[in-house]
Order: C-alpha cells, then structure tokens, then sequence
C-alpha cells in the first residue's frame, strides 16, 4: 500500500500458508515477492536438538543481506516465542530479544514482534520484561460473550507519541483486520434546521414540523406496538422526496418488510425496484455487532443515504452484549450525524414484568435526539397502541398521549378524547361517543320538540293578540261613531231650542 519493501520471518508457518491465508483477505503476496516482500523460512523441526550455544547473530546477519537487496525497511518476526522455546534459559532468552531491538536500532529497520500472551509465572518470567524493552506494544485479545466471538486491540504502550489507551474493537474480514474507527476529537457536527416529514401528518404536527434533518430519532416499545410501521413510513416520506434511503433489518428479510408494510398502505417495492431505496438485511447472530457496523458503513458509502433507518438497533445486544451493543449505537450515530443523515433507530423496551418499562436495551435514549415512545393501553377486553413523544431536542412538541391506528389506508393518529380526567382508546371510547352521540341527538329532539311548542304557543298568542287588536279597533270605532252622533244631537237640540224660541217671540 505504502511502496515499501519488507522481510516476513516466520516460526510457525511456511510461506505457502500465509500466502493462501493472506488470499482470502484479497492480498496477492506472491506478486509482491517479486520486487517488495521477501519470506524467511525460520521454523524449527519439532524433533530438533539443540546441542552448544544458540545466537541469532547469524539470521540477524542474512536478513541485512536481504533488506539491502530488495531496499526493505520493515521486518517482522512471526511467533518469536516458538523459536525461543528452544532456550530454557530466561537469561539467553532476554539476551537474544535484546539483541534483535540493539540490530534494529542499527540497522534502522523498523521490526513488528509478535509472541503469544499468557498470565502465567512462565511467561511472566521469560517474556514480561519485553513491555519495558519494546517502543510500542499493542495487546490483541480475543474473548466470548454470550456465544459471541469478540475481538479487541488495545496500545499499551508507545514512546513519544499520543494515543488512547482505550480497547478498540477489532474484527477480521474479507479485507483483513479492521479496528472500530472512533473520533477522539470533540464531536463538531453540522446542524440543520430543515425538517423532514415523519410520513405521518398528524405526528408532524406534534413535532412542530417533523424530525430535524441529521438528527438521530429512537423509536421504542414493547413487540407489536408499531415500531417498524413508523419507521416504514419515514422512508417512504424520503423516498417520495426522491431522497436516497437505506432501510437494515436484523432477523426479518426485505421481502416479508415489504409485504408487511403493504397491507398499512407503505409501498416501498417500487422504489426499491429504481435503487432509490436500498434494504438490506442480516441476521443478527451471523456475526458479532462490530462486524455488523463496518457491513453497514460499507451499504452506507455505496447508497450515500440522506435517511436511513435500523430496526432494531436493540438486536446487536445478541451479538457481543450490553456494552459492544452501546458502543456500535454510539458510533452508528456518529457516521448519521458525520455525513448529515437522518438516522431512526427502532428498540425493544427492556422488559421487567408488567409493563414495559420505558428503558432501551442498550440504552441509547439520552443520547438520540428524538424519542418516541409506543405502548400498549390494555382495557376493556381489548389493547389499543398509544404514541408519546418523550423528548425532541431543538422542537417543541406535544406532551398528549395519542392513539395509533393502523389501517388499509395507513397510519393514523386520533384526537385526544377525555372523559371523567380519563383517556379512552379503542372500543371504551366508540361506546363513549356513540353514548354522547345519542345523548346529542336526544338533546337535540327534546328542543325541537320544545321549539314547536313554543312556536305554536307563539302562534296561538299572536292570534289572540291579532283578535283583541281588531275587537279594539271596533270599540275604538263605535266611540268615534258615538262622539259624532252625540255632538249632532246637541247641534240638532240646541236649533231646536232656538227655534222654538223664535216662534214663542221669547227674549
């Protein structure tokens, strides 16, 4: 990779067997022991006796010889200690590893040293002291956690440089080894105040718009609770974007996700079929959960995703325990936040009886950015799902309790319904508003019912208004007609009277 050349000493295996192990990991050797990599066959017979002194002045000699050909400046010595088991004498065993750091110091050849670790006195006796001599030591371990092969390289020591003295896990795969890449640096993210839709509108509204884009979102709940039909949406939103996604499940095939997500009106298949949506699935005990990460960094440099989800993120806990488990969740959430993804990860409560308590397995919760929380609400013979939203930094965001409905023609949320200071889901709150539905109609019948009456009592009242105006009128009339008649009678009188003085010749 370099260009540089180097010598390969090895104790233990011929160079025909490294070479066929170094093939599975894509490493063509024997091109490069044309020019750049020279083998020494170091490996003693199991039979062999050794008789008078033992020095390796003369293998130290032959090596010069050949780094000076090829112009190599590396040199490995292979499983030393199977060469030095032929000195019972921890002296000339120190003596020799001695002299191999004084060559390389004159030499100026740079020399990898690997021997078997063990904490028994022998080893502790013969070998113990090669810390102290050697500028760097790197300590490769290999352990079982529930069943699961786990692997995991640690820097003891290194004059004259920085380094973390932390375990960094470590895996061997198709291109050989791969330590866990983490950032020691303080995490710098770039923030986005683009929202990206849930795929849900009435959860949108609840998130006052959505998920912040580069955000990292957990889902959580109990098995059946809808986990995966959220997260299912939330890629067909960013498909219908046109945005490229990845979609990884553990322990469930593409194709069943497919089928599943079709019957709540998610139609991921077409975009599948244009590359727009990558799926990928594993099973989780197939490898250990640090192999799982670098299998999806990989999916991940070839989709370049701006949404991606993981369901269930709680899986890797199968594949190398509680504390593996934290570690590829934490730096999964890294790589999202690194190149700007969207990342909503799915996770089983732990469970402690009933009901589930709201803890994740690997216990990412405080370190994703939203959380969702869904449960079961158990009553009235039935169980309903409930949605909460349990934190959403940067949002403000609904703290209701609504009801999930899953359906032909989606998912949807319903409105909040209280009665007597109680939430009611499912069929406790259709028997509610049918009851309160008849009520209301009852209600509105009984003043209809008042309505008419009173109308027709209105009705009657404005008749016999209508009677007493008229019979009023008349009265009114025949007094004017009386006033008329008896100012015409005192006319007529008072005539009479006068002309009945005018024939009486009266004063």
């Amino acid at each position: 990779m370099l260009g540089e050349a180097g010598i390969f000493v090895a104790f233990e295996e011929n160079s025909r067997q490294i070479t066929e192990n170094a093939a599975t990991f894509g490493w063509d050797l024997p091109a490069l022991e044309k020019e750049k990599l020279f083998f020494l066959d170091a490996r003693m017979s199991p039979d062999m006796v050794m008789s008078g002194g033992f020095d390796l002045n003369g293998m130290l000699a032959s090596i010069v010889s050949k780094a000076e050909e090829i112009g190599a400046t590396r040199v490995v010595f292979d499983s030393i200690d199977v060469l030095l088991t032929l000195l019972d004498d921890p002296v000339a065993k120190r003596r020799e590893l001695y002299r191999i750091r004084d060559w390389l110091s004159e030499t100026g050849l740079t020399g990898i040293m690997t021997l078997r670790a063990s904490n028994d006195t022998k080893y502790i006796e013969d070998y113990g002291f090669m810390q102290f001599m050697a500028d760097c030591v790197i300590v490769l371990n290999h352990s079982l956690v529930d069943h699961v092969s786990l692997r995991g390289a640690r820097i003891a020591k290194y004059r004259g440089s920085q380094f973390s003295e932390n375990e960094f896990p470590m895996i061997i795969g198709p291109r050989g080894i791969e330590i866990a890449k983490m950032d020691l640096s303080e995490p710098d993210y770039e923030v986005f105040t683009e929202r990206v839709s849930t795929g849900v509108e009435r959860l949108d509204a609840m998130l006052n718009g959505g998920y912040l884009r580069g955000s990292s979102i957990l889902i959580t709940g109990a098995p059946g609770t809808a986990k995966s039909s959220l997260a299912g949406t939330f890629i067909e939103a960013a498909c219908k974007r046109a945005e490229k996604a990845l979609y990884v499940s553990f322990d469930e095939s593409a194709n069943e996700i497919i089928r599943n997500m079709t019957s709540i009106n998610i139609h991921l298949l077409p975009y599948v079929r244009s590359g727009i949506l990558r799926m990928y699935s594993a099973r989780t005990e197939s490898r250990s959960a640090e192999e799982h990460l670098i299998n999806i960094r990989k999916v991940i440099e070839e989709q370049q995703p701006g949404c991606m989800v993981v369901d269930p993120l709680s899986a890797m806990v199968k594949a190398g325990g509680h504390i593996t488990a934290l570690g590829v969740a934490q730096r999964l959430i890294h790589l999202a936040k690194s190149k700007g993804m969207t990342l909503l990860c799915t996770s089983l409560l732990e469970f402690r009886g009933e009901p589930f308590s709201e803890a994740t397995e690997i216990r990412i919760s405080t370190v994703a950015d939203t959380w969702i929380n869904l449960s079961y609400i158990a009553k009235g013979g039935e169980r309903n799902r409930a949605l909460s939203i349990v934190k959403s930094r940067g949002t403000r965001h609904s703290n209701q309790v609504r009801e999930m409905i899953l359906s032909d023609e989606g998912i949807t949320l319903a409105d909040v319904y209280t009665a007597g200071g109680e939430v009611l889901m499912g069929t406790l709150r259709w028997e509610r508003e049918k009851a309160e539905r008849r009520a209301e109609e009852q209600r509105q019948m009984d003043a209809e019912r008042k309505r008419i009456e009173l109308e027709l009592a209105d009705s009657e009242i404005n008749a016999r208004i209508q009677s007493l105006k008229r019979e009023l009128e008349a009265n009114r009339t025949e007094l004017k007609r009386l006033s008329v008649d008896e100012a015409a009678y005192e006319r007529d009188e008072t005539q009479r009277l006068a002309d009945l003085q005018g024939l009486r010749r009266a004063d």
